[in-house]
């Protein structure tokens, strides 16, 4: 898509995407606590509630690796745009001194 075909507003919702993530990490925790805490007064064992703390937690690990994969996807795309091209990249090497 060039410049000229993206909306107005391309860059805010970009960074709105960008803070849902926060967001979805404390609404994955709350559900699970919530799941939880159902399952513990349906069945009146305690342990029932860490599950569902633990699905919260396992939920909010996966929303973060969505997250993490979508934006190294749109970072590859940029290592090979020309316009970044003459930027040096650092030497593997550098770091061992």
């Amino acid at each position: 898509m060039s410049e000229r075909e993206k909306p107005k507003y391309g860059k805010f919702i970009e960074g709105a995407e960008q803070l849902s993530l926060g967001v979805s990490i404390v609404v994955a925790i709350l559900i699970g606590v919530a799941i939880g805490v159902g399952l513990m007064k349906l069945f009146g064992k305690g342990w029932l509630l860490w599950l569902g703390v633990f699905w919260g937690v396992a939920a909010a690990g996966l929303n973060i690796k969505r997250a993490y994969t979508k934006q190294k996807a749109e970072l590859d795309k940029l290592k090979d745009d020309p316009r970044y091209k003459h930027y040096n990249q650092p030497d593997e090497d550098d770091d061992a001194d």
